[in-house]
């Protein structure tokens, strides 16, 4: 795993009150929290919820109508 380059931004007290990183190391992060939220929500679907291909054309279909 790839260190994370960092700055750490204190206060008067010298308090670390936030993280300071470049935008592409932020970016990557957060789409592996998306993946990793994506990936519970999956896991968590009730097996009745699951669509076969041609329920999931005919509720995509109906979004994009909508």
């Amino acid at each position: 795993m790839e260190a994370i380059e960092k700055k750490y931004v204190t206060d008067e007290d010298n308090n670390i009150i936030a993280v300071q990183m470049d935008i592409e190391t932020f970016r990557k992060i957060e789409q592996l929290l998306e993946d990793h939220v994506m990936a519970k929500l999956i896991e968590e679907n009730k097996e009745e919820d699951t669509l076969d291909l041609n329920e999931a054309r005919e509720y995509y279909d109906k979004l994009n109508k909508e």
